[in-house]
């Protein structure tokens, strides 16, 4: 195995956790009764943060908006590939109205914006792996949607069946180490049906698999630059076999936004612009 790898930088969007709260239950990790943290929130997403800025990455930030709890979630808000923004649509009318300060500081950045017809997560079940995107349903995002983003970008899409709720998007079963033409992932086999492993396995026969315990953790929730992985420091085992692989693990603790059901991806937008 490498005993190193070359990190891209990176351009994240993020969004402060100021008015963050679990006032719904739209997931099984969710439950009201159950008081949060917010200063603890702030403290934990502004670690994330500047961990991006100490490696290397640009993150921007959108304007939190008072009654969207879950704003702070940039990456459900769309996917972006080649300067290309494909918004959402999301499945909870909780959370439509994000759409709606996102849509709106892309544009102030330059971006047109597409609007999808059938119900989409952005990020959350949408994960560019280079040659093609890796695309969840089950719960969320629709197969229409997927359709949709074919046809919006040109690029190649792989349907992906979930089937454990505790795993609603892709992006809590799923991420992505490299994106290049050989690129490679890691997930959690069970959270997918048969087919959809079966899948995985053909397009990636060397990745790392990772155990219910670290999927559980959070773990799968992670944002790598191609050397170094923001992850979860309760996804130990998974920490260590991507040391072994020539990663290098960054904990980062995001626990009190365990209590939605997000973690690090989760909080995470990546602004893919044109590679030259």
């Amino acid at each position: 195995m490498p005993d190193s790898r070359v990190p891209r930088r990176r351009r994240y969007l993020v969004c402060e956790p100021r008015h963050f709260a679990v006032l719904y239950a739209i997931n099984p990790w969710m439950h009201p009764d159950e008081p949060v943290d917010v200063i603890r929130a702030l403290d934990q997403w502004q670690a994330l943060v500047d961990a991006y800025r100490v490696h290397g990455h640009t993150v921007d930030t959108v304007k939190p908006v008072p009654g969207l709890p879950d704003m702070v979630f940039a990456a459900n808000a769309a996917v972006v590939v080649d300067g290309r923004v494909f918004g959402s649509l999301f499945h909870a009318p909780e959370r439509r109205p994000e759409s709606v300060p996102y849509e709106a500081w892309f544009k102030s950045e330059g971006y047109d914006v597409y609007h999808p017809e059938s119900v989409c997560e952005g990020e959350g079940d949408l994960v560019p792996a280079g040659r093609w995107i890796l695309a969840g349903t089950g719960f969320r995002t629709t197969r229409e949607a997927h359709s949709e983003v074919q046809e919006y970008l040109g690029v190649p899409v792989i349907s992906l069946t979930l089937v454990d709720p505790y795993f609603y998007h892709l992006d809590t079963a799923l991420f992505v180490l490299d994106e290049g033409h050989d690129g490679n992932i890691v997930y959690y086999p069970e959270a997918f049906s048969p087919g959809s492993r079966e899948v995985l396995a053909r397009l990636y026969p060397d990745a790392v698999l990772a155990t219910r315990e670290d999927a559980m953790a959070f773990g799968l929730n992670s944002v790598s630059d191609g050397r170094h992985v923001f992850i979860s420091p309760g996804a130990t085992a998974l920490a260590g076999q991507l040391a072994d692989r020539g990663y290098v693990p960054v904990p980062v603790d995001l626990s009190e936004f365990h209590k939605a059901g997000g973690g690090i991806k989760c909080c995470t937008q990546e602004i893919r612009e044109i590679r030259s």
